[in-house]
């Protein structure tokens, strides 16, 4: 092996290792959405349906969660997906918040 060719190997190889090292990351689950965050105070997210104060959100229907909104897009059965009101986070398949369209 020349070394031109030795060279090339060894660049090519150290891009390969570094974009394995790193494709890991974006197919990790995106965190999820916290009570706490500005956006989800807003919204009045909780990540239970169960604990909405429907005296402050009284919108809010027993039965009513993010699984069976029209805006969640996790697939069925998953604990949490996406939700274009928290974008780039996660919202939990349970949870609730002031946004909530009923899925068609």
């Amino acid at each position: 092996m020349n070394t031109r060719n030795r060279r090339t190997f060894i660049l090519h190889a150290a891009g390969l290792c570094a974009a394995l090292a790193t494709g890991g990351r974006a197919f990790a689950a995106p965190a999820l959405v916290d009570e706490s965050d500005t956006t989800a105070k807003s919204l009045g997210y909780r990540a239970n349906a169960g604990s909405v104060d429907a005296a402050k959100f009284p919108k809010y229907a027993k039965g009513q969660r993010c699984a069976n909104c029209r805006f969640y897009t996790g697939a069925a059965g998953e604990a949490a997906g996406p939700c274009p009101m928290f974008p780039g986070k996660a919202v939990a398949a349970d949870g609730w918040c002031n946004v909530y369209a009923q899925r068609a």
